[in-house]
């Protein structure tokens, strides 16, 4: 593992300079990976497993669209691609990668599919964390691993695909074979991690929970419409109040953010944004404080998992995902963006 300062505070990491991929491919060399759910991570991570050479098969219920996807991606019906408990029952490393309330569902069934010596594999802390409510209480005689890519199932594949990699943490909850370190480290080089961290089951479920909910989507998506909404009410024009709002951020800032960070994309701004930006920050900084000590509670205590299992679990739940949905794709700020979309040059030249 390298030592790295992240702001004055030393952490180890592992790249693929520490542990190579020819290294996770010898350490994986005897296992079968069954990937059991094709839907958000299950896609991504299987892909670049296969592409690295591991031998790889998906476990995914007949007669759904991500079975339909996992054969238009090369998975064979009865070769590579089976029942999600046939596949269980067929690999040494089960990435459990179903839905949260899914997971709930099967685990009796999956349960029954383990063997003295097996890899039971999450990409999210939350089946074990909130064990009480979800029931996931895996035997002692496996071991109980997490690799969690820091971004999404379609992210995890095509930053594989460009050659970058996404950065993922990894934790061992539970070391039966005594290559339980070995076996997380390794996956987590052939499902394409940028880098990997260490973490432990709780922290990522807790900073993941909260993420999801914060900055990375429920915050962003509220601090976008509520801009918005204030712009049109001064009388500015759909396609004006958009490219403030979204078009700027998505196509210019936050990729001169990436690149090296907030201070360097202040410095390639105009005085007057420094100026507002830097006068303003402290005040949405501690407006939002409040809103983010709440959601931290209410994910430690398990009242978001109670949530996302009740609703997550309901027989009409896809109906009204998708009604949800189409509130937002219907609202005027999404088919202004939809139109803004259209008229990048790339997207013209198609």
């Amino acid at each position: 593992m390298a030592n790295i300062d992240f702001g004055g505070t030393v952490e180890e990491v592992v790249t693929s300079e520490e542990f190579t991929l020819q290294q996770a491919r010898e350490a994986l060399e005897k296992e079968v990976v069954a990937v059991l759910g094709y839907g958000v991570q299950g896609p991504g991570q299987a892909l670049n497993m296969r592409d690295n050479g591991i031998e790889v098969i998906i476990g995914q219920r007949q007669g759904t669209a991500s079975w339909d996807k996992a054969v238009a991606d090369g998975f064979v019906p009865g070769n590579t691609l089976f029942p999600v408990e046939e596949a269980a029952r067929k690999a040494t490393v089960i990435q459990y990668l179903l839905s949260d309330a899914g997971q709930v569902a099967m685990w009796p069934a999956i349960k029954e599919c383990l063997n003295e010596g097996d890899a039971l594999y999450f990409s999210h802390g939350f089946g074990i964390v909130y064990r009480e409510q979800t029931g996931i209480v895996p035997p002692e005689n496996v071991d109980v691993i997490l690799v969690a890519p820091k971004g999404s199932g379609t992210t995890v594949r095509t930053n594989f695909l460009d050659g970058s990699g996404i950065n993922s943490s990894f934790a061992i909850h539970q070391d039966f074979t005594g290559r339980a370190r070995t076996r997380t480290i390794a996956l987590g080089i052939v499902i394409g991690s940028g880098y990997l961290f260490p973490t432990t089951f709780e922290k990522e479920v807790y900073s993941d929970l909260t993420g999801e909910r914060g900055v990375l989507m429920g915050c962003l998506a509220g601090v976008m419409e509520a801009q918005y909404t204030v712009l049109r009410k001064n009388g500015h024009s759909p396609s004006e109040a958009f490219n403030e709002t979204v078009e700027e951020l998505t196509q210019s800032l936050i990729r001169l953010v990436a690149q090296n960070g907030m201070d360097w994309m202040y410095a390639n701004c105009s005085t007057t944004a420094q100026r507002g930006a830097l006068d303003w920050a402290p005040r949405f900084r501690d407006a939002v404080a409040p809103v983010f000590e709440q959601l931290y509670k209410s994910v430690i205590t398990g009242e978001e998992t109670r949530r996302t299992l009740d609703c997550n679990s309901a027989p009409d739940y896809r109906e009204k995902l998708n009604e949800e949905l189409a509130v937002i794709h219907n609202s005027e700020m999404w088919q202004a963006g939809a139109a803004v979309r259209a008229l990048r040059p790339e997207n013209r030249r198609k």
